[in-house]
């Protein structure tokens, strides 16, 4: 396992939790040159967006580029489709592939395991039609992180052939709530907020058992996995015990833990690239190393 301890600025993470308090005061804007075109018609019959960097080229997603799937966080309940498609403007950028964000089936009204049988149908769906596996990436935040590890985790067990490597921001990985939670009291995410999460989400399924729960789950022979989570939120054990987990099941996993920051701390991007503080550049930078270290490995 890979630990890395990312340094803040002095002030940085509360000036963090100022800028996005606003953020649905004065939500940003998606670029207009963005290009929204389906790189790919059909996604397993779940919809989506597609959305792409205008210096990513879309027509190379086929046995070219690749693909990332976005995964987004909401609590497995809620959407910010305007917000989101942003966010995958920031992925495509700092991934080099078309971003394909997937529009799951929410809780209540579509509890486990809908949204991660949806993940997965997009996933095979992309490699029905010609995109290398070895292309895709899949990127998950919060609740997409969970979904986005759920996820791997069905397509490993059933010898699908798998993903280049999954980036797991945040994630909630064990709803039995069997971890330490280091960040109780500075996160912005509480144990109450939790417990209504996982009812809404789970209905009734098994906490301690994956793939809802992954941190219970067997990682052996997935691909390279980073995970990124602040130092003061409520799921940092959660992201830690994972980390052990995946590095004991011998596959490859990054541990990013970010200093003074809190839950969902990455969606910093999506403010105006002018005011990123510096833990956006930090963010997307690294991300854009991790898929270049990966990228060069097939090139290999």
């Amino acid at each position: 396992m890979r630990f890395h301890s990312i340094a803040a600025a002095p002030g940085e993470g509360a000036a963090l939790r100022e800028q996005m308090s606003k953020l649905f005061v004065d939500p940003p804007v998606l670029d207009e040159r963005a290009d929204l075109v389906p790189v790919l018609s059909y996604t397993g019959g779940v919809p989506g967006t597609w959305v792409t960097a205008p210096e990513v080229v879309a027509g190379e997603a086929v046995g070219g580029a690749g693909v990332t799937v976005y995964v987004h966080g909401g609590g497995f309940s809620q959407s910010e489709p305007a917000l989101e498609e942003v966010m995958a403007l920031r992925l495509s950028q700092a991934t080099g592939r078309p971003v394909f964000r997937v529009d799951y089936r929410l809780a209540p009204e579509h509890p486990y395991p809908a949204a991660v049988e949806d993940v997965v149908a997009v996933h095979r769906s992309l490699v029905e039609q010609g995109v290398p596996a070895g292309r895709i990436l899949m990127v998950g935040e919060s609740a997409g992180a969970t979904l986005a590890l759920s996820a791997l985790l069905v397509l490993a067990e059933a010898g699908d052939a798998l993903p280049a490597g999954a980036v797991s921001v945040s994630p909630v990985t064990d709803f039995a709530v069997a971890g330490v939670h280091a960040g109780d009291g500075r996160d912005v995410m509480t144990p109450e907020t939790m417990a209504v999460i996982a009812e809404h989400y789970l209905a009734g399924a098994p906490p301690d058992q994956a793939p809802q729960s992954p941190v219970y789950g067997d990682f052996r022979g997935t691909p390279p996995l980073l995970v990124a989570v602040g130092a003061d939120e409520l799921l940092l054990d959660d992201a830690r015990r994972l980390a052990r987990a995946v590095a004991d099941a011998g596959a490859e996993v990054t541990l990013d833990v970010y200093e003074d920051m809190p839950h969902a701390f990455h969606t910093a991007v999506l403010l105006a690239e002018g005011a990123w503080p510096p833990v956006a550049r930090t963010f997307l930078g690294r991300l854009a190393e991790w898929v270049r270290r990966l990228d060069c490995r097939r090139i290999m």
